[in-house]
């Protein structure tokens, strides 16, 4: 006879990634996509001279974080991502935090990325295509100073 599944816990199932939640600073935004969230400790290789090994040793060194990427829909009079890039000026810009939130299915958040200190750092307009079917996308690079990672 076939597993029915009906001895599978209802909690090791890995979490869907459609149901997600961005806050700018304490606004909610609706977005498409995100990518972008993921963080590295550079390899410091070092072999110190009288070593009997003819080896390298790796050692972590300095940690980096990537730029995080949002997509979201075109609507009309919306310019959020326009205005928050045109408020850069030398070396001054309005640094939020984003908040980054994946719902389980009662939409409570079950692990949150948080950025520190956000910035658009690039934005890219819809393509326009004349026999296209698609919905206009927008997309907004976002640098930040860290991410903290934090799961209920």
């Amino acid at each position: 006879m076939a597993d029915d599944g009906s001895k599978q816990s209802t909690t090791v199932w890995p979490l869907p990634k459609f149901y997600f939640q961005v806050k700018w600073d304490s606004n909610v935004m609706s977005f498409q996509e995100v990518s972008g969230l993921d963080a590295e400790a550079q390899p410091i290789e070092y072999r110190h001279g009288d070593s009997a090994d003819f080896a390298v040793i790796k050692m972590p060194g300095i940690k980096k974080t990537g730029n995080v990427t949002m997509k979201k829909g075109v609507f009309k009079s919306d310019n959020k991502f326009w205005d928050w890039f045109n408020q850069i000026k030398m070396n001054t810009i309005k640094r939020v935090p984003v908040t980054i939130s994946l719902l389980d299915e009662s939409g409570a958040a079950t692990m949150v990325w948080t950025l520190a200190n956000a910035w658009p750092t690039k934005i890219t307009g819809t393509d326009l295509k004349s026999d296209g079917n698609e919905v206009a996308v927008e997309t907004i690079e976002i640098a930040h100073e860290g991410l903290t990672i934090a799961n209920s």
